[in-house]
């Protein structure tokens, strides 16, 4: 794709926001000069550099599909999972076709008392959430459209918190906001109102922590104070597991059920890849694990009927984003030490329902290994051998470095 695309999005994000050069410099830790070559598109970022684009698109405050188009106009792959485009709209839309695990999340949400709040972990790869417009649509279904709500917390706020809570008053068409307070005031009008309001928080651990816990505690306040009206499904990783379990102040999240998005399976295979066949959608899951980025790469290398398990493996093994997560965790020494152990054992590590260790953390977030029934209770697996094999790869590629 030609230097000048990647420019001219560079340069309409940023006077949107009016963000200077020197200000997303210093954000992702170039010079000045470099920005202002790449807004000019007399250069381009170098393929090392596809986390300083990240970097640069979470600084902008861009949306997932606007972080993808950056991402991909520089020739990276997408940080987002890349959805049919009528599944990417904001708005609910009541064609959408609704999945059985949608409905029985919402079935779950609506019988949790006296605070119908959930929070709902996806690992890397998937979106957050997952089926965002068949969460959006059945909303629709169960609330009725006027009373939906999605919160998008933005990368950064402004000069302080007003910023932050003008952004997401105008994301669900709530009127006069300029602060944390005016916010509040806005919800609870809509919540006066007959029957319950339906908010979903997509990715509420990103962005600072000052406002963040703002809104966690006008959310918590306006649901003791309307009680069973406010329900929450509030949608997130690695990061908003950590609130739950080690931000104590965070009341709200004390509070809320924890969910797990489901295991890929294969009626999640048929939609996503209408016109396979089974066999060919079965085997792929099998070799990817379940991993939903390994799952759609190995689709795209069975189209070759002649390549057998072992060359799709391999060829996975080496999949781009497999080394982002393993890279910068195995230069340490005692994480090598302690995951080579892990790779000789069947299994790694009891499954709970948060990991203390932060290795074990990082390998499961980052979806390299997953939780799967044992005699002893549910455990912590290696995803698939093509992981396996990637991180093999990565730790003889370390030792060679060191020796």
């Amino acid at each position: 794709m030609p230097a000048p695309e990647f420019a001219d999005l560079l340069s309409r994000h940023m006077r949107r926001i009016r963000a200077s050069a020197g200000g997303v410099a210093a954000e992702i830790g170039i010079s000045r000069e470099a920005v202002n070559n790449w807004r000019a598109g007399t250069s381009r970022p170098s393929r090392r550099h596809r986390d300083r684009v990240l970097a640069c698109a979470n600084y902008l405050r861009l949306t997932e599909t606007e972080c993808n188009a950056l991402l991909q106009s520089v020739g990276f792959e997408p940080e987002f999972p890349v959805e049919p485009v009528s599944a990417r709209e904001e708005q609910a839309d009541p064609a959408v076709s609704v999945p059985p695990t949608v409905t029985r999340l919402f079935d779950r949400l609506q019988m949790l008392r006296p605070y119908p709040v959930s929070l709902l972990l996806t690992q890397a790869h998937w979106g957050q959430p997952p089926e965002r417009a068949a969460i959006l649509a059945e909303a629709a279904t169960r609330y009725g459209q006027e009373r939906v709500l999605h919160l998008q917390p933005p990368f950064r706020s402004g000069e302080g918190d007003q910023d932050y809570f003008a952004l997401l008053a105008a994301q669900c068409g709530l009127d006069g906001v300029g602060s944390d307070a005016s916010f509040e005031m806005a919800l609870a009008r809509r919540l006066q109102q007959p029957g319950a309001l339906f908010c979903l928080v997509s990715r509420f651990e990103q962005g600072e922590s000052g406002p963040r816990d703002v809104l966690a505690g006008i959310l918590r306040s306006l649901s003791e104070m309307y009680s069973g009206k406010l329900h929450l499904l509030i949608c997130g990783g690695a990061a908003l597991a950590d609130l739950k379990y080690q931000g104590g102040d965070l009341s709200l999240l004390n509070i809320a059920a924890s969910e797990s998005w489901p295991e890929l399976g294969i009626e999640d295979m048929r939609r996503s890849a209408p016109g396979i066949g089974d066999d060919t959608l079965s085997r792929a899951l099998r070799l990817s694990g379940g991993h939903p980025l390994l799952a759609q790469a190995a689709l795209t290398l069975l189209v070759d009927t002649t390549l057998d398990d072992e060359a799709v493996t391999d060829t996975l093994s080496s999949h781009p984003r497999l080394w982002e997560a393993l890279v910068p965790l195995l230069r340490d020494d005692a994480a090598r030490a302690a995951v080579q152990c892990w790779l000789a054992q069947p299994v790694v590590a009891p499954a709970r329902p948060y990991l203390a260790d932060p290795l074990l953390r990082h390998l499961y977030w980052n979806n390299l290994l997953t939780a799967r029934p044992q005699p002893q209770g549910q455990c912590l697996e290696w995803r698939c051998e093509a992981i396996r094999r990637a991180v093999r790869q990565v730790i003889d590629g370390m030792q060679v470095q060191t020796a």
